[in-house]
């Protein structure tokens, strides 16, 4: 992808990946799903915590300006993304599928043997679009500990007021 970098998030950018996730937020408003798009981003010090742990990645135009990032937590013995926004402005135009294929090139070389996520199920820029990524749907039968622990914390959280469901891509 030409003028798109993909590289570690940097301290002076936290704020930076708020914007882009209330940004990316907005597209839930489309789809009646208002309690989506006023969902908050993580705190300051979730995402320090997070970059400090190298769980941060960006896509960053002309190298500099993240435009898209994706949290990537250990579950389970793979790779699972916890969250992937671009931002509006950037939207639709390949960069959140580049970002993810740069997360699966990085950690299929590390030896990690998949990356999963949970997502909505009837949003077009949700499953539909991750199983165009690679992605597919697990049953229940197919969700490990990890997986359904994340699951319970949405439940709790509100998110099953809207079909949800455990994706995974072999690397």
């Amino acid at each position: 992808m030409t003028g798109v970098r993909f590289r570690a998030a940097r301290a002076a950018e936290w704020e930076t990946l708020r914007d882009i996730e209330r940004s990316a937020g907005r597209w839930f408003r489309d789809t009646d799903m208002d309690a989506v798009a006023d969902d908050e981003p993580p705190p300051l010090e979730e995402l320090r915590a997070l970059g400090r742990a190298g769980r941060l990645r960006v896509a960053a135009e002309d190298g500099e300006l993240p435009v898209a990032y994706a949290v990537l937590l250990p579950v389970d013995g793979c790779v699972h993304v916890e969250q992937l926004s671009v931002h509006a402005d950037s939207a639709r135009r390949g960069v959140g599928r580049a970002l993810l294929e740069d997360v699966a090139v990085r950690e299929r070389a590390a030896g990690v043997p998949a990356l999963t996520l949970t997502t909505f199920a009837h949003v077009p820029w949700n499953a539909p679009y991750y199983a165009r990524c690679g992605f597919r749907t697990l049953d229940d039968a197919e969700l490990t500990p990890g997986l359904r622990e994340i699951r319970a914390h949405e439940a709790a959280a509100g998110l099953d007021r809207w079909p949800r469901v455990c994706m995974r891509r072999e690397l």
